[in-house]
């Protein structure tokens, strides 16, 4: 199923993280200590760079070439050495565990439990990682396996709050404000305080 997220700014790259589920993978674990455009970007510029985008050919790639394609300019993240390695950790679990196929990580598992401890599995991936991972799934692709609204909540609702929540630009911004006033008033994602 083809996706409705829309969050680089470029069809491109969106129609490679709405086509391609290795994409939509690499994207979000990319998405933390930078702009979530920059973040989700990645991928595509990933693939440019290493002709192509398979995990069983990234996980198998000299990390130096990984590391390299990471580092060009313009850098695929803050951190190109170390998310280069997570990436190439990323692409050998979903190798080792789903033969290569990063979309049966969520595709006929027939619960959210069993969605979210799968992502939970993936290099680089936490709770709250996972939990936003799965609301995109839920509310940009149409994967909703029974209890995943429980499983993601807060993220479930309907305020702009995460990436699962990016359709075009105006919800790319008010997911930005959301953002920026938490940060304002010493609160996470989830409402909570952060001190």
């Amino acid at each position: 199923m083809k996706g409705t997220l829309a969050v680089t700014g470029d069809p491109e790259a969106n129609e490679l993280l709405n086509t391609d589920p290795l994409a939509l993978v690499i994207g979000m674990l990319l998405d933390q200590q930078v702009p979530m455009e920059w973040a989700f970007m990645g991928p595509y510029r990933l693939r440019e760079r290493l002709g192509g985008l398979d995990a069983a050919a990234i996980a198998a790639t000299d990390p130096e070439a990984v590391a390299a394609a990471f580092s060009a300019k313009p850098a695929l993240h803050r951190f190109p050495a170390s998310m280069a390695q997570r990436t190439q950790a990323l692409a050998a679990h979903v190798v080792d565990h789903y033969d290569g196929d990063a979309a049966r990580i969520w595709e006929g598992v027939p619960s959210a439990a069993e969605v979210m401890a799968n992502l939970r599995a993936l290099p680089g991936f936490g709770e709250e990682k996972s939990k936003i991972f799965m609301a995109v799934l839920a509310k940009r692709f149409g994967v909703t396996p029974a209890g995943w609204e429980e499983a993601t909540a807060p993220f479930s609702d309907d305020h702009a709050r995460s990436v699962a929540d990016i359709d075009g630009p105006e919800s790319l911004e008010r997911v930005r404000t959301y953002k920026k006033d938490l940060k304002a008033t010493g609160r996470d994602k989830q409402g909570r305080p952060t001190a």
